[in-house]
């Protein structure tokens, strides 16, 4: 009899190391399941990712695991047609099972608010102001600290979306685009409002999306890393060219970015290619009647380099 229970102890052990690990490398795994990383603090999200992936995985295991444990070592025998044991309730075993589950909510929404803060993602409590008390107190005991980190020679660029268009203005050089150009490894604030409705800033490889509510402009920070051609698009639903509100972002060296700046300075101003406002041109030709109210598409900005 010892040496059964020995056994059980020994499997439930060496089933519950080998779900650990096995959760482990799922989470390493799942760095790869994301694009490259483009910015400096993509890494923030992919750490938080990967912990959600093990967390999932070590749960989705564990109670598999248990599952098979049970089938296999605590199964009915064939001629065993009795019922089994009558059993009112365990008073702990219910006050575990609904505490952790509370506890790993609290860690991830914590854990989750921590990389939303170093990220500087700002949320309705920064956008219409809502009341933190939180806040306020972090805020009031830390007001006379020096800041931790300062940069300098931050890059400028206001960002303006509107239905269904992106544009980039960079007050510096005075330029307007349609394409989004990044120094590489350069600090730089994008100024970003909204001409109509609610849109989302969302570049995928940047890890990065932010809401951009009308009328609260706001600032957003971040440090781009790899140079290559990216796509921002839109996370909010804004109406019927949703699909086309997308833009190209292009990260470069320092040297190739002041080159383009220079470049795009020289040309004149000229409307952008719109792809919504095309389809809506097309549409009002070729009598076309949806029967569906459309918004007219705002006039293709004037830009000095359209991308």
């Amino acid at each position: 009899m010892k040496i059964r229970h020995f056994l059980n102890f020994l499997t439930i052990v060496t089933g519950a190391v080998a779900v650990t690990l096995t959760s482990l490398w799922i989470g390493k795994q799942s760095y790869s399941w994301l694009p490259p990383q483009g910015a400096a603090e993509s890494h923030l999200i992919d750490d938080l990712f990967s912990f959600l992936v093990t967390l999932g995985s070590l749960i989705f295991l564990g109670v598999t695991a248990t599952l098979f444990y049970s089938i296999c070592f605590h199964r009915a025998k064939a001629t065993d047609l009795g019922d089994g044991p009558h059993i009112e309730g365990n008073i702990t075993l219910e006050v575990v099972w609904t505490a952790i589950p509370i506890m790993l909510v609290l860690w991830i929404a914590g854990y989750s608010y921590q990389v939303y803060e170093q990220m500087g993602i700002q949320g309705p409590s920064h956008q219409i102001h809502l009341h933190n008390p939180m806040k306020m107190k972090s805020a009031s005991a830390t007001i006379d600290k020096p800041p931790v980190a300062v940069f300098e020679n931050i890059e400028h660029i206001d960002v303006s979306a509107k239905q269904w268009a992106w544009v980039f203005h960079y007050p510096e050089s005075n330029v307007t685009s349609t394409e989004l150009h990044l120094p590489q490894n350069s600090r730089v604030r994008l100024n970003l409002h909204s001409e109509d409705v609610l849109h989302g800033f969302y570049i995928p490889a940047f890890r990065l999306k932010q809401d951009i509510i009308p009328g609260n402009d706001l600032d957003f920070e971040f440090t781009p890393i790899r140079p290559g051609a990216y796509d921002l698009t839109d996370s909010q639903y804004s109406g019927t060219y949703f699909a086309t509100m997308r833009a190209k972002v292009i990260v470069e060296s320092l040297s190739q970015y002041q080159q383009w700046l220079s470049k795009a300075a020289s040309q004149e101003l000229t409307p952008a290619t719109n792809q919504a406002a095309s389809e809506y041109a097309q549409k009002l030709e070729n009598g076309i009647n949806s029967g569906w109210k459309t918004v007219e598409p705002a006039t293709p900005p004037l830009v000095n380099f359209p991308g």
